[in-house]
């Protein structure tokens, strides 16, 4: 990547972060450390294990799309996942930061077709894993709570949702899905005037991009199911970020408690996708599925801020590695 743009990715994020971090009650976030102490290490501890995950589902997504070795090694691609999430963080609109930097990072390593479908595909085995995790999710509420009316609508919606969503995904990697989301672009009123254009400048790449991604479903099923299954493991072990966080004032927390609160802080926050660093809504989404679960305001506010100042520390550090410029990876 040229040093201008990964210049421009840096500060950008860097004021963002500042802004962000300016809005804690410092105070708060002190207390808050200390109570929690070694268990606070282990939850960052625990997100430099999960980009392993993330990492290791974009490396075989890559890996699918040529018999060849990379001209890049593993270490490398962590270093571009971290500091592409770090960006997703602050970044309202969310994809709109860290998935334009993996795609520019890599071009120059395997062009741009393929550095843009496999970007594609690994955000796209991202949130399709999201929805399994949301689908098994209600299972798990049905079988360990009570389900009262209203909440039996709510989980009967929310299966609906991911169902349909599951579908939509699976007939986008069946087919791909730059085309038609490109075709789709075109008719909306504020930007078929970038989109059009670009739509016929880039018919033929976007075909390609395509083609490429629906290799990885249709002659490498294997491999698909391998990157989905990552993501959703991935999604189970986050869960232990509130298990360790929890632990420090509720010692009887259950494990399938942790589930059920990521679950549903999760599909809140997302969405508010629009909001840099998912600010309100990921602090909301931890105090109505603390509650849901008959525990105290108290402990969704004590996960919240830890859970806050853990994706500031593991941005800063995201922001930090963009400057680390390997250029043989």
């Amino acid at each position: 990547m040229k040093k201008k743009y990964q210049n421009a990715f840096f500060i950008f994020g860097l004021a963002v972060l500042a802004i962000m971090t300016s809005q804690l009650d410092f105070a708060q976030v002190w207390a808050g450390l200390t109570h929690a102490g070694y268990w606070f290490l282990a939850v960052i501890a625990l997100w430099g294990f999960l980009y392993i995950f993330n990492t290791a589902t974009w490396w075989i997504i890559i890996r699918s799309q040529t018999n060849e070795k990379p001209n890049f090694s593993f270490a490398w691609l962590y270093k571009i996942t971290v500091s592409a999430f770090a960006l997703n963080y602050a970044t309202p609109g969310g994809l709109m930061g860290g998935e334009p930097y993996r795609i520019m990072s890599l071009s120059p390593k395997i062009g741009t077709e393929r550095a843009s479908a496999s970007v594609i595909l690994f955000v796209m085995t991202h949130i399709y894993s999201h929805f399994w995790f949301w689908l098994l999710s209600v299972v798990l509420y049905i079988f360990t709570q009570p389900v009262y009316f209203i909440m039996g609508v709510l989980l009967a919606v929310v299966a609906a949702v991911c169902l349909l969503a599951i579908w939509f995904f699976l007939k986008g990697y069946k087919k791909g899905i730059a085309v038609t989301g490109m075709s789709l672009l075109s008719h909306f009123p504020m930007v078929k005037r970038w989109a059009i254009p670009f739509f016929e400048r880039n018919r033929d790449r976007l075909a390609s991009i395509d083609h490429e991604i629906a290799a990885l479903h249709n002659q490498n099923r294997r491999t698909f199911v391998t990157a989905v299954l990552i993501e959703l493991i991935c999604r189970l072990v986050s869960t232990l970020e509130i298990f360790f966080i929890l632990l420090v004032i509720l010692p009887s927390v259950s494990v399938v408690q942790c589930i059920l609160i990521y679950a549903f802080t999760t599909l809140f926050a997302n969405m508010l996708f629009f909001m840099p660093l998912q600010l309100g809504g990921r602090e909301g989404g931890f105090l109505m599925s603390t509650g849901g679960l008959g525990m105290s305001a108290r402990a969704g506010i004590f996960v919240a801020l830890l859970v806050r100042v853990r994706e500031l520390i593991w941005t800063a550090i995201g922001l930090l590695l963009i400057k680390i410029d390997r250029k043989n990876g």
